[in-house]
């Protein structure tokens, strides 16, 4: 076997706290070889971007290496150097840190600053580490950019990260990493943010710039569907240490370790049997208290709660250049769009990031106004038209309908105790005494399989599964009918996805509640939804059941995305050509029946059995079903 490019041996870290120094590593032990891809698997905590930031060279200032080698061979030079054993500020490190070893962060906006051009900072690294003058850096940098599919790349040398989309910014990353060709790429996470279609860009990206550039990829993620489509070697750590390591089919095929075989079942996968439940790593308890119990089937009405009909909303974007000389551009954010939700349903609505899902919440809830529409939630006196209500009236409408964001850190207040937290909706709407309040609080803690004893805590003090668990309980302080979940699972880790799902699907049964679950990930809409309504730039395009939708889709949009969904199984694989060949987002290379037309307006076709799509007027369903 060839000499491995990076070799890592009994790496230690330690992080000093004001409590004491804490090991973040154990004794971390693999090797990479020169133009493999190597995957670093495990759950957020487990260890896996200490590990990437100690290869860098770039350990927060309280972390230190206590022992360990990290030998990196250079091709180019034949040199082999002990990174471990290098100062921070040593020339021969930030040689190497660039220039031989690149790193893609997870967050493409955090990572790239607001106030220089993609341009200045793509080609920063180049200039640092290579003797180029002006315009032959920017030459390469613009080569660089139209490697990694920016549509424009000599513009793009003059545009700011902000106005970029999330899969641009991640694309100049990708070039900021690459323009400088390094023998050993590390993506941290480089693909968790994105939705699927652009996910699948971006890994079939990766993967041909490595073989052009015959470069080894550290791969840092949780997902292994992500992990099937990419690497040939696995090393998964729990808690800082290797747990299990070997060949991706070997692992995929016969997991040794329980950690592991725990991950594989805590994946949604398509297909799953109604009554077949996801296995969490760590499972949690709940109960139902005194003032949460669940709803007889005679108290349960039939029919609709919500009706949404037509719903539009159209948004200004200011004209830019000097005292914004450009003109103004409308963008038709939500296009009429129309849906009900049946007593006890969940609705999933799918789509990608700027279709209009979150805009739709918004307006539901009533903290956006639309152009026009109405929403009409049925009480059990009859239905009231949400946009008639005065605000009085409104405010008593939302205890009867909540929201769960997508980010619990950022949802939740960092000065307020999670007492506090929970209670808050409780001390606007007026409901109750202090006592019955911090009964019904530690009864609701209890609910979503928490120990009240955390109470007097602060938000930072929990993981993201945890605080997310605290936003559960806080939107159903008030006992709603209808939860509207944003993305609720979409910053969490396998195994704490796996926890939140099973919590809300067993809410949902207990406590007789009807969600609006938003969500680009396909495979969890396919374990909890009842039924699905497809998003594309602001329009509806298909809906259905869930079996039928994701057993046979008839929009070319639906099939895009479903094909574009990375399995965690081998014998599944990404067919990126036949990704690229659906047309995806772009309504111009989509079938003729679907394609928009200036002389005709689309209409919903009936496919039957609740199966609707949206097509030109002058299609049929047999056209559509080819």
């Amino acid at each position: 076997m060839n000499e491995p490019l990076l070799s890592v041996r009994d790496l230690r870290v330690v992080f000093k706290m004001a409590t004491g120094e804490i090991e973040a590593l154990h004794g971390v032990d693999f090797d990479i070889q020169p133009g493999s891809t190597v995957a670093l698997v495990g759950e957020s905590g487990s260890g896996k971007s200490v590990t990437a930031q100690a290869v860098m060279g770039i350990l927060p200032a309280n972390a230190r290496i206590t022992s360990g080698q990290l030998i990196f061979n250079d091709p180019a030079s034949g040199l082999s150097t002990d990174i471990a054993s290098l100062p921070a500020d040593s020339s021969q490190l930030q040689n190497i840190r660039g220039g031989r070893i690149s790193i893609i962060f997870q967050e493409p906006m955090v990572s790239l600053s607001p106030l220089h051009t993609v341009g200045d900072q793509v080609s920063e690294a180049l200039f640092l580490h290579h003797d180029v003058n002006r315009a032959q850096g920017m030459e390469q940098t613009e080569a660089m950019l139209e490697m990694v599919g920016f549509p424009n790349p000599a513009r793009a040398l003059q545009t700011y990260p902000f106005e970029l989309s999330g899969g641009l910014r991640q694309r100049a990353m990708i070039a900021m990493a690459l323009v400088c060709r390094p023998s050993l790429l590390i993506a941290d996470e480089p693909t968790t943010a994105l939705d699927v279609t652009v996910q699948a860009q971006i890994l079939n990206l990766i993967r041909d710039l490595q073989a052009e550039l015959k470069m080894a990829l550290l791969l840092i993620t949780h997902d292994l569907g992500v992990v099937a489509n990419m690497a040939q070697t696995m090393v998964v750590m729990y808690h800082g240490r290797i747990v299990e390591s070997g060949t991706a089919s070997d692992l995929f095929r016969d997991p040794a370790h329980p950690y592991l075989s725990a991950l594989f079942k805590a994946v949604p996968r398509f297909g799953m049997d109604t009554s077949e439940r996801l296995v969490p790593v760590r499972a949690i308890e709940h109960e139902l208290g005194q003032h949460f119990q669940s709803p007889s089937s005679q108290t349960m009405q039939a029919g609709p709660l919500l009706d949404v009909r037509h719903l539009c909303k159209t948004f200004t974007i200011r004209g830019t250049g000097l005292f914004g000389r450009n003109e103004s551009t409308r963008v038709k954010a939500v296009d009429d769009v129309s849906f009900s939700i049946q007593r006890g349903e969940c609705l999933g609505l799918v789509g990608e990031s700027g279709c209009g899902k979150t805009t739709v919440s918004k307006i539901l809830m009533r903290a956006l106004s639309p152009d026009s529409g109405s929403v009409e939630f049925h009480n059990d006196e009859g239905p009231t038209d949400l946009f008639g209500l005065d605000d009085d009236a409104m405010m008593a409408m939302r205890r009867k309908m909540q929201l769960i964001f997508q980010d619990p850190f950022s949802s939740l207040s960092p000065r307020m105790t999670v007492f506090d937290i929970v209670r808050e909706p409780l001390v606007i709407h007026q409901k109750g005494d202090t006592a019955s309040q911090r009964e019904l609080v530690q009864e609701l803690m209890r609910l979503v399989g928490l120990d009240p004893r955390f109470l007097s805590r602060y938000p930072h003090s929990f993981s993201g599964g945890q605080r997310q668990r605290i936003s559960i309980a806080r939107a159903l302080a008030l006992q709603p009918q209808l939860l509207i979940c944003d993305e609720p699972v979409s910053a969490l880790d396998v195994s704490i996805q796996a926890q939140v799902l099973n919590l809300l699907k067993d809410l949902k049964s207990e406590l007789g509640l009807t969600y609006l679950f938003i969500s680009h990930n396909l495979a969890v809409i396919d374990y909890i939804a009842d039924r699905v309504a497809v998003m594309h730039r602001g329009r509806l395009v298909e809906m259905a059941s869930r079996d039928q939708l994701f057993s046979n889709p008839a929009h070319p949009y639906t099939r895009s995305l479903l094909q574009a969904v990375p399995h965690p199984d081998l014998a599944k694989p990404l067919d990126f050509e036949a990704i690229t060949a659906s047309g995806g987002s772009d309504p111009n290379q989509w079938p003729k029946a679907f394609q928009p037309d200036a002389g005709s307006d689309s209409q919903w076709l009936d496919l039957g059995q609740g199966h609707r799509v949206r097509a030109r007027t002058n299609a049929n369903p047999g056209e559509i079903m080819q």
